[in-house]
């Protein structure tokens, strides 16, 4: 194979795309051949990476899928799509022409895991034992030994749902952060009374910007249903499907509540111009989800008791799970339910804490948004589908999904998923629970100093307190007359303990 100096030739998955003619999203990290020097470049989420001429493979389906599992933090729905494509007698012969060789042990386990289908061959004898996902290219989980290919089985999933993550830099840096520890030092040594009234409203927090991203405003009902749920996530079962009904029955409006899996088919989108419809994401078939839902639970009891890293463990639960959108409504709010559970359950942070994650999500919707389209938007130009039933917004206005389209929810590179959940759980620490545990202590101080200057009732002294706070220990000239009782004189000296108490915490009181 020659290759001139300005030709990129695709090799390993890029090239199994292309000559197969896979059906699949373009994957995170594609490869080529160049007539240059072993090269990495990254643009935003995608990467390039080049090799020289002396890494080319053979011109054959084999040869690149070897390069792939040898090179790179392979997709694993370019993997899934390019067994299920290749000859199986070629993998046979790759096998039997190297029955201990790493790659065609691991490339014979993959294809049998993936394709249901058993090769004609013996189970290997020898060869020790490798890992089906590279440990220092993928998060792993832990080991579980198929003795047929002699292959450690550390993928995080089962065959109906196994999305993968790359050890990216950025990753391996958040997962050495030891956020954790950071959230429980904040906690340490914290006035018990304080940290209660400082975790109530963290849950009342977290509930309201779940629902805030919704575009809702929950009843008061709601809102400590669904705060009863935060507080006893960890007992959560999720492998109940009648807990997860219950679940979504608690949170969205009586009239949308369910008995069970949806039976329609689910989009999300926008209206241009109040007749047009612009479509942002194709949710599974109806027919697929009870499959897909089984396997979310597998991958569930794989990542939580597997060692993978709580963080990581959270975002694909919990992204998997808004992928498959298994209800009519409520989907989002148990999505971000389901990274509590998955953080409470394996205990991270400070017990009985809850960090809440959607008041930093709620900050910046538009990367939230962004996150999501990594994984959506990619779908659009792979399913086949059709407005049935009439003209926007009518009666009988449906999407039917035409083509077979539950293998892209079933295997994808979650990576961009972990990478963002981390840092919104270090936003929640370093913001949210920091900012709380400070604004109880200021605020218990401040209306301590207040009393002692104006033995005023509970509800006005708290209220100047929170008023003055807002304002920088000031109180508002627009706000003086909802206190006409007091003289100006008191209520300098009263925002002087106000100010006082603020500047004591930021001293570190």
């Amino acid at each position: 194979m020659s290759v001139s100096k300005t030709t990129r030739t695709p090799v390993g998955q890029t090239w199994l795309i292309k000559e197969l003619g896979l059906a699949v999203p373009p994957p995170a990290i594609e490869s080529f051949l160049v007539a240059g020097a072993r090269r990495t470049e990254t643009d935003g989420p995608r990467t390039r990476e080049s090799y020289p001429m002396r890494y080319a493979p053979e011109d054959s389906a084999t040869s690149h899928l070897r390069f792939a599992l040898r090179h790179e933090a392979f997709d694993p729905g370019v993997l899934v799509a390019a067994l299920r494509a290749i000859d199986p007698g070629e993998i046979e012969a790759w096998v039997r022409a190297q029955p201990t060789g790493a790659f065609s042990r691991r490339a014979w386990f993959f294809f049998e895991t993936f394709t249901d289908r058993t090769l004609d061959l013996p189970d290997a004898s020898a060869g020790n034992y490798v890992g089906a996902l590279d440990a220092g290219r993928h998060v792993v989980a832990a080991r579980r030994n198929s003795r047929r290919h002699r292959v450690a089985d550390n993928l995080l999933g089962e065959p109906g749902l196994c999305p993968t993550v790359r050890l990216t830099r950025k990753l391996r840096e958040a997962m050495k952060s030891n956020l954790d520890r950071e959230a429980r030092a904040l906690t340490e040594g914290c006035d018990p009374h304080i940290l209660k009234r400082a975790v109530h409203y963290l849950y009342t927090k977290e509930t309201r910007s779940s629902f805030a991203l919704e575009g809702e405003a929950p009843s008061a009902g709601r809102a400590e249903r669904f705060v009863a749920a935060l507080q006893s996530a960890t007992a959560f079962d999720p492998s109940d499907k009648s807990a997860l009904v219950a679940l979504q029955r608690t949170i969205v409006d009586p009239r949308y509540a369910t008995d069970g899996w949806r039976d329609i088919q689910n989009f999300v989108g926008e209206t241009l111009g109040g007749y047009r419809e612009r479509v942002h994401f194709i949710c599974p078939r109806p027919e697929d989800v009870p499959d897909l839902m089984d396997a979310w639970i597998a991958l569930n009891r794989r990542i939580v008791s597997g060692g993978v890293d709580p963080v990581v463990a959270a975002a694909v639960s919990s992204f998997a799970f808004v992928f498959i959108h298994p209800f009519e409504d409520g989907n989002g709010r148990i999505h971000r339910f389901m990274m509590h559970h998955v953080l409470a359950g394996r205990g991270y942070g400070p017990p009985g804490v809850i960090l809440p994650v959607s008041a930093a999500i709620l900050r910046d919707r538009q990367r939230y948004s962004d996150v999501l389209a990594s994984f959506s938007a990619p779908l659009l130009d792979l399913i086949r589908w059709e407005w049935t039933g009439g003209e926007a917004h009518t009666p009988g206005r449906r999407m039917v999904v035409k083509s077979d389209s539950a293998y892209l929810y079933r295997y994808f590179d979650a990576t961009a998923m972990a990478e963002y959940l981390y840092d919104q759980v270090a936003d929640s620490v370093r913001r949210d629970l920091r900012e709380e545990l400070d604004f109880v202590t200021v605020f218990d101080q401040a209306l301590s100093g207040v009393r002692a200057i104006v033995d005023m009732p509970d509800r006005r002294a708290s209220l100047l307190v929170r008023l003055c706070m807002q304002n920088g220990g000031r109180l508002a000239a627009r706000k003086r007359s909802r206190f006409a009782e007091l003289t100006d004189e008191e209520v300098t000296a009263l925002e002087g303990a106000v100010r006082q108490a603020m500047a004591a915490v930021t001293q570190g009181f």
